[in-house]
């Protein structure tokens, strides 16, 4: 099975409380792809750069067998560039500079090779241009996986609406989640987004973990407790490329089949976190994975008589 990854490749610059970085790899697709390329899973990026975007760059996301026939490259164009400054908690970020550059007029352009996806992330996006995905491709994916923020909610409401009844799984915070659904309880938020269109909700709440609910079935995965978190930049995409790409390796959708998926996502994401950017997620070892997630399950194992 193959999984098709529609959103941003761009630069950062990262600052944190431990140091800080000029213009490095950044970007949604980018994080994914990364993650599924450590799954050994095949995907494609569909994305769009500038001129500017480095030939090395292209090359590390095509040797480590990510499709990137799907990334248009507009020569006279810049690649989308944030920068942000973390606080100390880490828990909290101001933007310094955005600039959109090409990605403004994204019109995605899906390659002959990934028409064939089992498995779509719609990483964060307009929309409209989530939508423009779907009906471009030759045969709806057996699943949709849609993320989003609050600010679509602000600004693209009905359109939104739109994308997220045609979604199987929708990945959120609990603060976009309490938004979409004007419920704070997140269990009622569960619900009403349910019935929304999306059979399964994936609720974040950062360092206190994830919450998947399906049907009136509820899990919940805490997050891995690490000595040090150096920069939580892509964390959120790197979980998202993780949980599909264990989806797709395993070739099923089931409620058992993703509970697995969190945690395997939560793995991923939990390296991220240890060095800046995407460092991290290049030297990932099967025998790291494998240990990591053997700590999730020493975490949340155990027996109790009473």
């Amino acid at each position: 099975m193959k999984l098709l990854v529609v959103g941003s490749v761009a630069f950062d610059a990262i600052e944190t409380p431990f140091g800080k970085t000029d213009k490095i790899l950044g970007g949604a697709a980018t994080y994914i792809g990364l993650a599924a390329s450590v799954m050994n899973v095949k995907s494609g990026i569909v994305s769009v750069v500038g001129g500017d975007f480095p030939q090395e760059d292209m090359d590390l996301l095509n040797n480590r067998g990510v499709n990137t026939e799907g990334i248009e490259i507009i020569k006279e164009g810049k690649t989308f560039f944030w920068s942000g400054r973390y606080h100390n908690d880490l828990n909290t970020r101001d933007t310094l500079i955005t600039e959109v550059n090409v990605l403004e007029h994204f019109d995605p352009k899906i390659p002959d090779s990934m028409q064939d996806a089992e498995v779509l992330l719609l990483g964060n996006l307009h929309p409209g241009v989530q939508l423009s995905v779907l009906e471009k491709m030759n045969h709806r994916p057996k699943l949709v996986i849609l993320d989003t923020m609050n600010f679509w909610m602000d600004t693209a409401w009905e359109v939104l609406m739109e994308m997220v009844s045609k979604t199987d799984v929708i990945t959120i915070n609990d603060e976009e989640a309490r938004q979409l659904s004007g419920e704070y309880s997140l269990v009622k938020a569960a619900k009403k987004i349910h019935a929304m269109g999306p059979e399964f909700v994936i609720i974040k709440k950062g360092e206190h973990g994830a919450l998947l609910f399906h049907e009136g079935k509820v899990f919940a995965i805490p997050a891995l407790p690490l000595e040090e978190v150096f920069d939580p930049t892509g964390a959120g995409d790197t979980f998202a490329g993780g949980f599909a790409s264990y989806l797709v390796k395993k070739e099923t959708f089931d409620f058992e089949t993703m509970k697995s998926a969190i945690i395997v996502g939560s793995a991923l994401a939990s390296f991220t976190v240890e060095k800046f950017g995407t460092e991290r997620l290049k030297e990932i070892s099967p025998a790291e994975i494998s240990e990591r997630i053997a700590q999730f399950k020493d975490l949340t194992t155990f027996e109790v008589e009473v």
